[in-house]
């Protein structure tokens, strides 16, 4: 199971707004949301809360996909997300997630017996690639008891 099947076969805001996981790898998560008028805001662009859910969820395909090796001994986390509003996004709009950390050091953390924190960082861009949203989540890789 990929870690965009897995996002979508467990937290239903992912099939609420059709997310589509176009990659998801250790390296980078890319994440599509399609334009439907019911996602819209008073502007006519996808509402904020939308944008936040797709670019949260391009960084949860990341973590899933780096450190699924981990889900038995620990479990993920989102700590705190930081989301800028750049410009207005109409359209189809897609977010890119990228790991802040090398994965083998955060791994290297939770073998030591630490809770690891690490960033992923997350642009979301319309279809003419112009940048709209910049996020940055705090994950967490929180051992089991």
């Amino acid at each position: 199971m990929t870690a965009g099947e897995m996002l979508a076969a467990t937290v239903p805001m992912v099939r609420t707004l059709d997310l589509a996981f176009l990659e998801s790898t250790a390296e980078r998560a890319v994440v599509r949301m399609p334009d439907r008028a019911d996602y819209h805001n008073h502007v006519g662009g996808p509402h904020a809360g939308a944008m936040f859910t797709l670019a949260e969820s391009a960084s949860g395909a990341i973590v899933i996909a780096a450190f699924g090796d981990q889900l038995s001994r620990a479990v993920p986390l989102a700590v705190s997300a930081e989301i800028a509003y750049k410009k207005l996004a109409m359209g189809e709009v897609t977010a890119t997630a990228v790991l802040g950390r090398p994965a083998a050091e955060v791994v290297a953390e939770l073998d030591a017996g630490e809770r690891p924190e690490f960033p992923v960082t997350v642009e979301i861009r319309r279809g003419d690639g112009a940048v709209t949203g910049e996020m940055t989540v705090v994950w967490t890789l929180r051992p089991n008891s």
